[in-house]
């Protein structure tokens, strides 16, 4: 009797770590890595992001509501590993200074605006949140409604006259960070 106890355990704990394994290993296929460079007048940025899937859900929004990324809230700017921005030389990050580097880039979304952070911790993973102590810079930017909805997390990057756009686009939001060479 013993034996069977001990068979049924033992079938029960090697289907939970199966199962557990599973969802570890196919993670990042559920939220792809993408790199995205761009070049403008003799500056280049890099971000290297995940790019989670909306899958029906609400993603902004109030917590009550079960938001996946609530009002309020740190978000690192996507999923898996913690989203990393790069510059080749000292920018102005929507209008405030920052030397050339790589930095560490999250967000705390609302209706209207995000207050988005560059920081200086590097090689963490996103689901943590950061050392606040090494926060470079913060900037608002102006939350704006897309016509047309992203299924999946994107950063995108253009130019005007003023230097590089980076947007960020989910669902029907869409959130524009300038970019100027110093």
């Amino acid at each position: 009797m013993k034996k069977k106890i001990y068979f049924v355990i033992a079938i029960l704990i090697v289907g939970f770590l199966a199962y557990f394994m599973y969802g570890v290993l196919t993670t990042r296929s559920h939220s792809p890595s993408e790199t995205k460079t761009f070049s403008h007048a003799g500056l280049d940025v890099k971000v290297v992001y995940s790019r989670p899937y909306k899958k029906g859900r609400l993603i902004f929004g109030d917590e009550q509501d079960e938001a996946l990324v609530p009002n309020g809230k740190y978000w690192r700017l996507g999923a898996n590993e913690a989203t990393e921005i790069t510059f080749s030389k000292p920018v102005k990050f929507a209008g405030k200074p920052v030397s050339a580097g790589s930095y560490r880039m999250y967000a705390v979304p609302d209706a209207t605006s995000w207050e988005i952070t560059l920081n200086s911790e590097l090689g963490k993973f996103g689901y943590f949140k950061p050392n606040y102590a090494l926060d470079v810079v913060k900037v608002n930017a102006l939350v704006e409604t897309s016509p047309v909805e992203a299924e999946q997390l994107t950063i995108n990057f253009d130019n005007d006259s003023t230097g590089v756009i980076m947007d960020i686009l989910w669902d029907k939001t869409v959130v524009r960070v300038p970019i100027e060479a110093q």
